[in-house]
């Protein structure tokens, strides 16, 4: 079998038994057609070691993060243990291909006060009633105080709220649902775009997005790339440099533990599957204990 015949197949066990999401299917689909690119699409079963290693010598030559090049060597991994479990080869040529550490960095997190900040300023643009400015304020309310992924809000329909419980129902990676709470600020900021943003937004449209929450310029779903606009463009500045939703998530993640919360209690809001990866966050705290330590004790 060749390599893009095998690699759809591949495709598919993660689509279809892995349930990946989508996001992570486009990323594998990517670095599988490199590796194509780069090999031809030549029968499975003659690509080497020494030909993946090439293809990461590649990738580092271009300069990709270590991140990036750990993504790519999983991709392969899972793409020939795959092709040995199902006999479309007899040997695994991966085994021996090594991974690059992920460097630790940490990630961006703004303060209470900045956001406190940004919202408000966000509040006062949306007090005059424009319909994107309404639907703006809530979107960053909403990333903020529920802690979601931003394809989890683009995902989200008037349904998943539940206003009196304060409770927003999302679908988080691998299809799973969780319930999050979200503070009375996003609140008062999404009731306020239901009742005088969203109407305006959806007479735009031909109805194709009857039941999404936040709808975009033209009244259809509003998508992601949109919302990384928006973050950039507001808190880009008070961070100083290029941020996306992420940022409110790991804000909020971090003002959490800051505030005392236990470290489950933020795995089951952030929908982490692994506590590992929610720990990153206490690094963030621990990081500011030490520089409140050495600014404020005296013998420091």
């Amino acid at each position: 079998m060749r390599i893009a015949e095998a690699a759809e197949g591949y495709l598919r066990h993660l689509e279809q038994v892995r349930r990946l999401s989508p996001a992570t299917v486009r990323a594998y689909r990517s670095d599988l057609a490199g590796l194509q690119a780069t090999c031809g699409d030549v029968d499975l079963a003659q690509v080497d070691l020494e030909a993946l290693r090439d293809w990461l010598w590649q990738a580092v030559q271009r300069g990709d993060s270590r991140a990036t090049i750990a993504r790519r060597t999983a991709a392969v991994r899972g793409f020939f243990a795959w092709a040995t479990e199902t006999e479309v080869i007899e040997a695994d040529p991966s085994l021996r291909l090594v991974s690059p550490k992920r460097g630790k960095t940490l990630p961006k997190v703004a303060t209470a006060q900045t956001l406190d900040g940004v919202l408000a300023q966000m509040a006062q643009a949306a007090a005059d009633g424009d319909p994107a400015a309404l639907r703006d304020h809530a979107v960053l309310e909403l990333l903020y105080g529920a802690a979601v992924r931003v394809s989890e809000l683009c995902g989200l329909d008037i349904d998943d709220l539940d206003p009196d419980r304060r409770t927003v129902r999302v679908l988080g990676k691998g299809s799973k649902e969780r319930v999050v709470p979200f503070g009375l600020p996003a609140l008062r900021a999404v009731e306020a775009y239901l009742v005088r943003g969203r109407p305006a937004l959806a007479a735009r449209a031909d109805g194709a997005a009857a039941s999404a929450l936040f709808l975009g310029a033209r009244g259809g779903r509003l998508g992601p790339r949109a919302v990384y606009d928006l973050v950039s463009r507001r808190l880009g500045p008070e961070l100083g440099g290029q941020v996306g939703p992420h940022a409110l998530r790991h804000s909020a993640a971090t003002h959490l533990l800051d505030g005392g919360a236990d470290l489950r209690a933020v795995q089951e809001i952030l929908g982490h599957a692994s506590l590992g990866t929610t720990q990153i966050y206490t690094h963030v705290s621990s990081e500011r204990l030490t520089a409140t330590y050495r600014l404020a004790h005296p013998r420091a």
